[in-house]
């Protein structure tokens, strides 16, 4: 690169190099060299968010008549301009235009200066492009207009909160999304009535419409508990700048911004009772960050569920055909594998990682303030582009596309012989644990092997001597479908 590609600017440290057609400055420069970490850059929900504090601030500010005319190279701008200046230059970031220019990876020094300054300059180097002067020359200046009242420690709490509230919405809609596809499968597959199984082995009778009716509702309920988390987020702390005092900022000034905000915005947005608790603890973040790690403990959980009843086919329980997308081996032929929920369970661990990497941040805050916040914000934000990506193939690739493989699953059914625990009520825990020894030993059916020994005379009531009749062993395990509806199956009554 030649000299021409670079232009001069100054900060309090001295002299630096930018690139000349950056619209970041200085601090910004320093900040990419001092950091080459990873290449990361900040989510998009992290640069909307901060650019909505700097719109609302220029606004609030110009009402509470804290902009002042301005004087630079023999050009006059008048308080109104400048204003207007940054509220269009903070608007285009809010849409995405400047989205390159922010250039500041999430490992960079605490609290979130760097991201904040990179946020006023490039706001300060459009607007001052937007009122006629060149990239460099400052007409607004980044730290007395764009960052007027403000404090990085009130402004990135402040920008976490927004951003996470910001995609709030898509994230709750790919959960409602998974779920409606759940409940058709649930509905769909009623008629289908399997082996239930607990600690992995053959337990009473389910449907599979119940299995899939189970999924829909954890994911319903994992669903509410995000949205009653969120509550926490909607509670600003903007105004309390450094500390909490609110130093700097105009008494009317936090008020002004919530209000001002949740215009710009959209989002249900109300002021912090304690400002310096507001400055000192994440712990709504934290709580927010948990919701997820639970709904990500839950997919684990359904991921895992779809893998074991998809396993097989021929070796494996073969109850539930995944959709066939991809070719499942590179020397296998004709091998499918449960792609979709091994993806599944890998964005869910991933998910989990960021949650500790949340908390371990939440508590790592010292007195007036939590310096951790640029890597909570990062991974806040990456768990939830992770959950609705994830989410969203999930629902398309696998749920909607899964099948029942019927003759499988009853076929499974009609070997368990723990289908004796229909019978405890005529015959007791202890003959009917005799029969399933039987039936183990001998592979044979359950209901054919309690029949035999019904006729033969060879099986007692449970709290009497009179012998239990065939018809009282059909009455019991006739209709299996019973036995997934709950009560006592057989028409069994109490009394003497």
């Amino acid at each position: 690169m030649t000299p021409q590609d670079f232009r001069k600017e100054k900060d309090s440290l001295g002299e630096i190099q930018v690139p000349a057609s950056a619209l970041f400055g200085v601090q910004t420069q320093r900040a990419v060299e001092n950091f080459p970490i990873t290449g990361l850059r900040p989510w998009r929900a992290f640069i909307w968010s901060i650019a909505a504090v700097k719109r609302a601030a220029a606004l609030v500010n110009f009402e509470l008549g804290l902009f002042n005319d301005r004087e630079v190279d023999g050009k006059h701008f008048t308080a109104k301009q400048l204003s207007e200046a940054i509220v269009q230059a903070a608007a285009e970031v809010m849409d995405g235009k400047w989205d390159n220019e922010f250039v500041v990876e999430p490992f960079q020094a605490g609290a979130g200066t760097s991201h904040n300054m990179n946020a006023n300059e490039v706001i300060a180097n459009r607007a001052t492009q937007i009122l006629g002067g060149e990239l460099g020359k400052y007409y607004v200046h980044p730290n007395d207009h764009v960052n007027m009242a403000q404090s990085t420690n009130d402004v990135i709490p402040t920008s976490i909160r927004l951003g996470a509230l910001w995609r709030l919405d898509e994230l709750l809609n790919s959960l409602k999304n998974l779920q409606a596809a759940l409940e058709v499968k649930a509905h769909e597959f009623d008629g289908v009535v399997k082996s239930g199984r607990t600690h992995l082995q053959d337990a009473v009778p389910v449907r599979l419409g119940q299995e899939f009716g189970a999924y829909a509702k954890s994911v319903a309920r994992d669903a509410e508990r995000i949205r009653r988390s969120a509550e926490g987020l909607r509670r600003l702390g903007i105004g309390g700048t450094a500390v909490g005092s609110g130093l700097n900022a105009h008494p009317k000034y936090h008020a002004g911004m919530v209000k001002k905000l949740s215009e710009l915005t959209g989002l249900q947005l109300i002021e912090s009772d304690n400002l310096f608790e507001s400055m000192q603890s994440m712990a709504d973040a934290a709580d927010f960050s948990a919701s997820l790690r639970t709904l990500a403990l839950t997919l684990i959980r359904i991921a895992n569920d779809f893998r074991l009843l998809s396993s097989g086919p021929s070796t494996g329980f073969d109850e539930i055909r995944l959709p066939a997308v991809q070719p499942g081996s590179s020397i296998m032929p004709g091998k499918v594998n449960p792609v979709m929920a091994e993806m599944l369970d890998q964005a869910m661990f991933h998910v989990v990682g960021c949650d500790t990497t949340v908390a371990l941040a939440a508590q790592a805050g010292q007195l007036q303030l939590n310096v951790m916040m640029p890597i909570l914000a990062h991974n806040l934000f990456e768990m939830m582009q992770v959950v609705i990506g994830s989410v969203d193939a999930f629902t398309e690739r696998a749920v909607k596309g899964v099948t029942a493989n019927r003759e499988k699953a009853e076929g499974w059914l009609a070997k368990n012989a723990i289908i004796v625990t229909a019978l405890n009520p005529v015959i007791g825990y202890a003959q009917g644990a005799a029969l399933v020894k039987e039936a183990v030993a001998n592979n044979a059916s359950i209901r054919e092997l309690a029949m035999e020994r019904a006729k033969a005379g060879a099986l007692k009531h449970r709290d009497e001597e009179r012998p239990v009749t065939p018809e009282e062993i059909e009455a019991a395990l006739s209709d299996l479908r019973k036995l997934t509806e709950g009560g006592i199956v057989g028409g069994v009554s109490g009394g003497g």
